[in-house]
This record gives structure tokens, C-alpha cells and sequence, in this order.
């Protein structure tokens, strides 16, 4: 029994590592153009998290320092297998990237003088554009479609546009703040409406 359970523990680790990897080895342009292929991978494939649970992660990978698909890959581990679960996940993400960079690090001056490399990066580029777009409209759909949402996506969009010396990290800040100040708010009002219906209960049954 308990060589059983050693033997699935060890089969979640190497699947972690293995489905991370592969992740890490088939994308192109960062992490904002992995985000697809982890919740393909993490949530249709796999099940791990469902989408709600993607959606607060992608939320707190963003927010939190450091890039966002190699944070997104640490709590995912984290939630499937704990600390191990967590460094084979981040460590499967990882290992592509480094192995490639190595490799081409010996002949980087060669690879690039070719022609024919430069052309297919920028179809890559296009490519990656692309999933980073389809990224964006899976978390959208995601969220909460209230007023707040639509004026933090105008504002959002508006100063990623026109005030390009703005870091993104100062969007996230603010939209958080509002998020947050929204919330207090929110709460605070449905506790009065609360209360006032309970004292108004009490009234008609002392009458």
C-alpha cells in the first residue's frame, strides 16, 4: 500500500515536471504567451485547477514579483504537490529555456547572421501576439462584468496606450487599490442593508 502511494506521488511529480516542460519547450515570447497553453494544459487536460481557480492565479502571478507564467507554474505545483510540487513545476518551465540558451550561446553569432532565422522571428513575433491577445480574452471572460470592470479596462487600455513611460506595475497598483477600495465599500453598504432589514424584522415582531 504505501509503495502504491510512493509510486503516485512520484508519477504526480514526473507529470508536473513532464507537462511544464513541455510548456516551456513549445512557446514562443514570454510568459503572457504561455498563459494558454498552462491552462490548456493545467485545467482542460489535467484538472488541476478548474478556471476560477486559474483566474486568481493568473490575478496573483501577475501582481506578485517576478515573470508571470514561471509564478502561475509555482502555484500550480504548489496546489498539486506542495513544495516539491512547486520546484518540479517551476523547474520544468525552466529547463527548455536554459538548455536552449546554452546551446545557442555557443553559436549565437553564427545562428543569428542567418537569414532565414531572422524571418522566422518575426512570424513568431506575430504569432505570439496573437496568444497574448487570445490570453487577454480568456480573462476577460473570466471576470466579474460590472461597471468598475469596464472603467478599469478603459483606463487600463488608455494608459498603456498614450502614456507609455507609465510601468505596467502602476496600472496593477491601481487597479488593485480601486478593486479593493470597491470591495470595503460593497461591504460596508450590503452590512447596513443588512442590519437596517434586521432591525426592521425585530420592530414587526415586537408589534
Amino acid at each position: 500500500m504505501e509503495q502504491t502511494q510512493n509510486k503516485r506521488k512520484l508519477n504526480k511529480y514526473l507529470d508536473l515536471t513532464w507537462t511544464f516542460f513541455k510548456v516551456g519547450l513549445f512557446t514562443f515570447g514570454g510568459g503572457l504567451a504561455m498563459l494558454p497553453l498552462i491552462t490548456k494544459e493545467t485545467v482542460e487536460k489535467h484538472g488541476w485547477v478548474d478556471e476560477d481557480q486559474m483566474g486568481d492565479i493568473l490575478a496573483i502571478s501577475e501582481s506578485t514579483p517576478g515573470p508571470i507564467s514561471i509564478n502561475a507554474a509555482t502555484f500550480i505545483g504548489y496546489k498539486v504537490g506542495k513544495l516539491l510540487g512547486a520546484a518540479c513545476a517551476t523547474l520544468g518551465l525552466v529547463l527548455p529555456s536554459l538548455i536552449i540558451i546554452i546551446l545557442l550561446s555557443l553559436v549565437i553569432d553564427w545562428f543569428l547572421g542567418l537569414e532565414y532565422v531572422a524571418y522566422a522571428f518575426m512570424g513568431i513575433r506575430c504569432a505570439v501576439a496573437i496568444l497574448i491577445f487570445n490570453a487577454a480574452i480568456k480573462i476577460y471572460k473570466k471576470i466579474q462584468k460590472r461597471y468598475l470592470t469596464y472603467i478599469l479596462l478603459l483606463i487600463g487600455l488608455a494608459i498603456t496606450i498614450l502614456v507609455s513611460q507609465i510601468s505596467s506595475i502602476y496600472v496593477l497598483l491601481f487597479g488593485g487599490l480601486v478593486g479593493g477600495l470597491e470591495f470595503i465599500i460593497a461591504t460596508s453598504i450590503a452590512k447596513k442593508k443588512e442590519k437596517k432589514k434586521t432591525e426592521e424584522e425585530n420592530k414587526e415582531d415586537q408589534s
